[in-house]
Parts: structure tokens; C-alpha cells; sequence
């Protein structure tokens, strides 16, 4: 299985994003869906999750209330999207995937930069 992630980009402080990530297969559809960041010197982090019907999502508190995780099974697409967005959540934004009470991701996407900035 194969995740494509894309979205990213340049954005000034308080602008908008969506990132997607788009399965290669629909075995995707019953994985816990996240979204990862990773800042320049620091270590990845978990942003925000959600169960493999949509049903339930989960945020670090940092982007509570700005962020929305949010997937289309039909699509074997799971999107994230940021608003009010600060410099502090620039970064390489991955995907991944992981079966229901494993701890262990079992599959990646490659990642996209998103850079807030004046």
C-alpha cells in the first residue's frame, strides 16, 4: 500500500491549507488515519487522528480548534485541514496508517512541506 500526501505549500501567518492523502488501496479504509508533523531539529509529532469510519478524531493541543482531520473512505482519501495557521506549524507533514489497537504505524506517505511565513 502506498500514500501520496500533498497539499502543502507556502502560506502566510493565518492562512489556510488542506492537505490529502490518497491510498493506493481500499485496505486503507479500516486503518486508524493520522497526520504527523516534523519541524526542522525536532521530532515528529503526532497531530491528529481518526477511526476508520470517521466516527472519532483526536488533536494535539496545539492545533485544537484550527485543525480538522477528516477522511472519504469511497476515495481512500484522508484530508487535514488547517486554518488560522501559525508559524510554529511549519514542518513535513506525513501520513500514516495503523490497525486498530496496534501502536505500530505499518504504513507511510513521503511527506509534504508546509511553511507558514510573512
Amino acid at each position: 500500500v502506498q500514500l501520496q500526501a500533498s497539499g502543502g505549500g507556502l502560506v502566510q501567518p493565518g492562512g489556510s491549507l488542506r492537505l490529502s492523502c490518497v491510498a493506493s488501496e481500499s485496505v486503507i479504509n479500516m486503518r486508524i488515519m493520522t497526520w504527523h508533523r516534523q519541524a526542522p531539529g525536532k521530532e515528529r509529532e503526532l497531530v491528529a487522528r481518526v477511526t476508520s469510519d470517521g466516527s472519532a478524531t483526536y488533536y494535539r493541543d496545539s492545533v485544537k480548534g484550527r485543525f480538522t482531520i477528516s477522511r472519504d473512505n469511497a476515495k481512500r482519501t484522508v484530508y487535514l485541514q488547517m486554518n488560522s495557521l501559525k508559524p510554529e506549524d511549519s514542518g513535513i507533514y506525513y501520513c500514516a496508517a495503523r490497525r486498530p489497537y496496534y501502536d505500530d504505524y505499518d504504513y507511510w506517505g513521503q511527506g509534504t512541506l508546509v511553511t507558514v511565513s510573512s
